[in-house]
């Protein structure tokens, strides 16, 4: 019978079985793990990772890290390898060969070819005495006692321990190469992971909407500004430079405490020492700024020129966050 109380002890029996699988893995972490990576690391071409089945949905993943970490990899099916792919593997080429057993028939006729053409072979295997552990150059074992399924069949635990010794790999090449944000962000120029690293406020600011007035103009004056550039705020200026801000919540506070606004300007309500933020700064600062002070303007600056205003629904519109 099937019921919540089932449902959920399956889930958790599943994470658990996982999680216990890839702790495991840290005592397979040795020499030749180092030499593999070193192997990687010192080779002069790409590195080519392959396998069969489920392991190659796994090296598919594992491609992906690496090349957006800095190491260039290629995805190479193991089947279609042995039916012409193969030319894809240059001289200089590092591969990592992916698979539980290693023993697949497609895995005992490509492991022989690669080693013909003098290509450093790296077995990330559950059976490091199968044909494909014997073989490599470097044995990385990912043995693990069962799979989390109770038919122990479907590959869970053993795909979720390639996955961690790939990244594993990936994460030591990136040390090694001392990898930094600025990095990474080459290669994720896209997306809100891009946008994070390479943003900068002045690639959002918008030179026709720059709201500003000066310490004398009028309430009414104030508010058309603020209206008409739709950024819920208008700097206040004054020999070129920022003296304050007024904000649509500044205009709303004036007129629950007062019955008219006539004598009253600018300078009246404005807010004094506003936060602001230099134009080639990162959108994320921003964003942190406006979280840490609950605001939703800020005021950009440069070397005490007013720039114009970065808004909180502009940077979400961005997909920042």
């Amino acid at each position: 019978m099937i019921t919540r109380e089932n449902i959920i002890t399956a889930a958790k029996k599943t994470i658990v079985s996982e999680s216990q699988s890839i702790a495991k893995l840290t005592d397979f972490i040795d020499d030749v793990f180092v030499n593999a990576v070193q192997e990687i690391y010192n080779s002069k071409g790409r590195l080519i990772v392959t396998g069969i089945g489920k392991s190659a949905i796994i090296a598919q993943k594992i491609v992906a890290t690496l090349n957006s970490t800095g190491t260039p990899s290629m995805f190479l099916h193991a089947s279609e390898a042995i039916h012409g792919d193969l030319g894809m593997v240059q001289d200089g080429d590092a591969v990592i060969c992916i698979s539980k057993s290693g023993n697949s028939p497609e895995i005992k006729v490509l492991v022989p070819l690669l080693k013909r053409f003098g290509n450093k072979l790296i077995a990330i295997t559950g059976n490091v005495t199968s044909f494909l552990g014997k073989e490599a150059h470097y044995t990385l074992n990912t043995y693990v006692e069962s799979e989390a399924c109770r038919n122990n069949l479907a590959p869970t635990n053993s795909t979720t321990a390639q996955l961690v010794m790939g990244d594993a790999i990936a994460v030591c090449l990136m040390e090694m190469r001392d990898f930094k944000p600025e990095d990474f962000a080459k290669y994720h120029p896209g997306g809100a992971l891009g946008k994070k690293l390479l943003l900068r406020v002045q690639d959002m600011l918008d030179a026709t909407r720059k709201p500003f007035v000066n310490p004398d103009s009028s309430i009414k004056n104030v508010i058309v500004e603020i209206s008409e550039k739709r950024l819920g705020v208008a700097a206040v200026i004054e020999n070129d430079k920022v003296v304050g801000i007024i904000t649509d919540g500044d205009i709303r506070r004036m007129l629950n405490k007062t019955e008219t606004i006539t004598g009253l300007v600018a300078k009246d309500i404005m807010t004094v020492h506003p936060k602001t933020i230099k134009s080639t700064d990162m959108v994320v600062d921003a964003l942190n700024i406006l979280e840490d002070f609950s605001i939703t303007q800020l005021v950009v600056v440069d070397n005490g020129e007013y720039k114009g205003v970065i808004h909180l629904h502009d940077i979400l519109k961005e997909g920042i966050v």
